[in-house]
């Protein structure tokens, strides 16, 4: 599966926004955007215009889609199915992004990036429902069970992040979750009020919308 594989920093700068791509990480470790680096990367500018519509919606796009570790494909593919369900498109594009796998396993505390949570999955540690699933992009459904497999219940880096977990309060309401077990519940089907960031998903569905 095509991944972005260079710093992950930089793409924050980009973005001129925090994205936690180191996940709770970022949260200790020292981030460019509050040190001497707030400016986009590359050359800089003699003169700064005002973005375009077009800019905007862009930018909010590579946000959301940077911030979930997506590349243009899958992401587009996230769009098309969620505009294709009942409702708001924008609030059903988040609420399955919230709902893939990988998100999961980093939502419930089970690792401490979202990319550290997709290796997990692809190196077969997670199960759903009783039944290992190695594909991060898996939508989970309300009621289903994700849990880590026993033989990674005791790995440094999945101890780590729980202890990272459990020490900021960091799991949203619609998961339950039992550290002690590595097993989290899907409570009920994840809404907008339950996504903290301050995403403008309408931008996004105006770009694709062109």
């Amino acid at each position: 599966m095509a991944r972005y594989t260079g710093p992950r920093c930089k793409l924050c700068r980009r973005e001129m926004t925090p994205m936690m791509l180191k996940g709770q990480r970022c949260l200790t470790d020292k981030c460019p955007l509050k040190g001497d680096k707030k400016y986009p990367p590359g050359p800089p500018r003699k003169r700064r215009t005002k973005m375009s519509d077009y800019a905007v919606q862009l930018r909010e796009k590579q946000r959301i889609k940077r911030t979930y570790g997506l590349l243009e494909k899958p992401f587009r593919l996230n769009f098309e199915e969620a505009n294709r369900m009942k409702g708001v498109t924008g609030e059903n594009m988040l609420s399955l992004l919230e709902r893939r796998l990988d998100n999961v396993v980093y939502r419930a505390g089970f690792a401490s990036s979202r990319s550290q949570a997709r290796q997990f999955v692809q190196h077969n540690h997670i199960a759903v429902n009783g039944r290992v699933v190695n594909i991060a992009s898996f939508i989970v459904k309300d009621g289903d069970s994700v849990e880590v497999v026993e033989k990674f219940k005791t790995n440094a880096a999945l101890e780590d992040a729980v202890k990272l977990a459990k020490a900021i309060d960091s799991k949203p309401e619609w998961i339950d979750v039992d550290y002690e077990a590595k097993v989290a519940k899907v409570t009920r089907i994840p809404v907008r009020t339950d996504i903290k960031e301050n995403f403008n998903e309408q931008l996004v569905v105006e770009l694709y919308s062109k």
